[in-house]
């Protein structure tokens, strides 16, 4: 029996495997990190969250966890949970580069004994193909001398704390043992596991949020349907959703994300035709077109001073990572304003934006400003919807597409607004 110094090496602690690591340690397991973030490594050590997850600042406080570069280290674990980005090619096609680099650090240092957890959104094959390059690489066979299942994470960001501890957790193994193993580590954490093959497990991560990026570019479709024909979408969905038993409509958002906005291609590379998911994606990725094109249709932007509430993916969020702001503020550049200003509570003022844009206090975003996109449904901005107005001229026109104002309409002028 192969005996080990840890229980687990989180190989990876970002967003995913942070949280899971710190999860984990709290359950009372011996957990290490693998990481070559040097700002992670920083806040780590000097015990401050790299980013916004509610209640792990407190765990981190508690517990001691240690993060290193050495990859050598992972030979003192039992079981090494990867966690590593998995992006997707300009072309729709997957890009397993990261995986195999991870693989190729790795290997020297895998021993008999040990479990590998792939816990990384993957394409459907790619465990297989893991599989079989790790067999390649370390000479281990998976099932006998080593191990690996595909347990992939379902949290969302913010809600990981409570989410790691219900949600069910699906196992997928190609042999008894692998499986067997991976549940044991899991059992830490929920009651609830589903075993079952690679193929399943990879394919009930991708439909998870492939369907929740289809049911938005379904709202999403029928806001700009609703806008052309002159419609109030906001009205169309109080009037459906109201006492019927079943919701029909979400509300319409930007809909990013590294998960929602890049998933639908990793099932699509293998689709040669058109789809709902190529429809979908082409949808959501309108959205920022949409707002700028038909807020022309009402005011000019040219020469205008424009201000943009928020910057990150996601409401309460401080993730910017595939965020489609960004993309709003490029067809608003191509109106040539006199100048657009961004306030986005989640960062520092002061801070700068991959666009080289600054980051400005509410205040400062709003002053002066002609029209105003509220980008992201930020708590921070709903809480202050009145002192927003407040700051603005009767002229100001708000594009609001998330409805935060409670005005029931994308656009409208501060003069609309209810005294």
């Amino acid at each position: 029996m192969e005996q080990f110094k840890n229980d687990v090496t989180v190989v990876g602690t970002g967003r995913v495997g942070l949280p899971l690591a710190l999860s984990l340690l709290k359950k009372g397991l011996r957990v290490n990190g693998i990481e070559k973030d040097e700002n992670i490594i920083n806040c780590v050590t000097t015990k401050k969250m790299p980013f916004n997850e509610a209640g792990y600042q407190e765990i981190l406080n508690q517990y001691n966890f240690s993060l290193n570069t050495d990859t050598s280290k992972i030979s003192d674990s039992e079981y090494l949970v990867i966690t590593v980005g998995t992006p997707l090619r300009k072309h729709i096609e997957i890009e397993l580069d990261y995986i195999k680099k991870v693989i190729d650090q790795l290997s020297p240092s895998i021993r008999k004994g040990q479990t590998i957890v792939l816990r990384s959104t993957v394409a459907p094959q790619t465990t297989e193909f893991v599989r079989k390059y790790l067999e390649s690489q370390t000479g281990f066979k998976i099932g006998n001398a080593i191990f690996l299942a595909y347990c992939p994470e379902r949290i969302a960001e913010g809600k990981a704390l409570e989410e790691l501890e219900t949600l069910p957790q699906i196992i997928g193994a190609a042999d008894a043992e692998s499986g067997r193993r991976a549940e044991k580590l899991f059992r830490f954490l929920v009651d609830d596991i589903f075993i079952t093959d690679y193929i399943t497990a990879e394919l009930s991560k991708l439909f998870s949020n492939i369907s929740r990026y289809i049911y938005f570019a379904v709202s999403n479709h029928f806001m700009v349907l609703a806008d052309e024909f002159g419609g109030n979408i906001y009205e169309i969905i109080r009037m459906m959703n109201y006492k019927y038993p079943r919701q029909i409509i979400a509300s319409p958002g930007l809909t990013g994300g590294t998960c929602l906005r890049k998933d639908f291609g990793m099932i699509n590379e293998h689709i040669p035709y058109l789809d709902m998911l190529l429809s979908a994606w082409k949808i959501n990725e309108y959205i920022p077109n949409f707002i700028v094109s038909h807020i022309l249709k009402r005011t000019p932007i040219h020469d205008k001073k424009v201000a943009i509430l928020g910057y990150t993916f996601k409401r309460d969020s401080d993730d910017a990572r595939d965020s489609l702001v960004p993309k709003l503020i490029r067809y608003i550049e191509r109106q040539v304003p006199k100048e657009i200003k961004i306030c986005e509570t989640n960062f520092a003022q002061g801070f700068c934006f991959e666009n080289m844009m600054e980051n400005h206090s509410l205040e400062q975003a709003l002053q002066e400003a002609d029209l105003v996109f509220i980008a992201v449904n930020h708590t921070f901005f709903e809480t202050r919807i009145k002192q927003i107005f407040n700051m603005c001229r009767l002229d100001t026109w708000f594009a609001d597409i998330w409805n935060l104002s409670n005005m029931g309409k994308i656009y409208f002028q501060k003069m609309e607004v209810p005294a």
